[in-house]
């Protein structure tokens, strides 16, 4: 085998057939739906044909939905999603830090954080409501906890698998206080907070749409449970549609930061 072939195997094994394999996983089950639409093999008030769907999309996205446009929904939610993801990890990192160095401090947060981490967002978003009211505020506050404990877990055992020696290095140079955590522990923890950051994104944006069930008029997740109420399940689909594709995007994003700046990830 001449060393270009090699290279083109190496090639075909690696990324380009795995996005050839998701591209054609992705069309057939597309043309399933359409065939199976035209062939009347499902219900159409259950299961949409693609052409209502799509018919229902540019209806929203010229008209908006509710006297609202579509870039207002998407907007709303995620405003609402970001600003959680901010008030996490200007929380959750810092004291996830400070808690994988110290076992002390840890052992007064992690009782605390391991008692709400399991516990379903509904089942505090009703004290969320009665302390905050049923603005935005509430809202964003469920969704940052909900991101809380993957980024503080992450933080926690990235620290905490640091090598000592590292440690004690750049100790004997001087390093010492913030400057340790700034210029040693943050960068060496770096790629596992990205991954923690993509878990808690998952996590947060599961929950988006509980956060916007109680008093919203606004966000994709309202639009969709709005239009599950009038039996609107071509509307349901391009919500689900936006929002899946929305999710795609955000995750490429943090796997192209982890890339960056942990390219050995992945790797054979």
């Amino acid at each position: 085998m001449t060393r270009s072939n090699a290279v083109a195997g190496r090639f075909w094994r690696g990324d380009a057939l795995y996005k050839t394999v998701s591209m054609l996983a992705v069309l057939i089950v597309l043309t399933g739906w359409e065939v199976g639409s035209r062939l009347h093999m499902f219900n159409q008030v259950f299961v949409p044909s693609p052409e209502m769907v799509w018919r229902a999309f540019q209806d929203i996205l010229a008209e908006g939905y509710k006297g609202q446009s579509l870039g207002y929904h998407i907007f709303s939610s995620m405003r609402r999603l970001f600003l959680a993801l901010a008030m996490a990890l200007v929380t959750a990192i810092p004291l996830g830090l400070v808690c994988g160095r110290s076992r002390l401090i840890l052992a007064v947060f992690d009782p605390f954080i391991e008692f709400y981490r399991p516990l379903p967002p509904l089942a505090y978003y009703t004290l969320l409501v009665l302390w905050f009211g049923i603005t935005d505020v509430s809202k964003v506050a469920l969704l940052a906890l909900s991101a809380f404990p993957p980024l503080f877990i992450a933080a926690v055992y990235s620290v905490q698998r640091i090598p000592v020696d590292r440690i004690n290095g750049v100790k004997s140079l001087g390093a010492a206080g913030w400057r340790l955590f700034v210029y040693v522990i943050l960068p060496s923890c770096l790629p596992d907070l990205l991954t923690g950051l993509r878990t808690a994104v998952g996590v947060t944006y599961a929950t988006l749409v509980a956060a916007e069930m109680v008093a919203a008029v606004s966000g994709i997740g309202w639009m969709v449970l709005d239009a599950s109420k009038f039996l609107r399940n071509d509307i349901i689909y391009v919500g689900i549609i936006i929002m899946g594709a929305i999710a795609i995007l955000l995750d490429a994003g943090i796997r192209l930061a982890l890339r960056r700046t942990s390219p050995w990830i992945g790797k054979d």
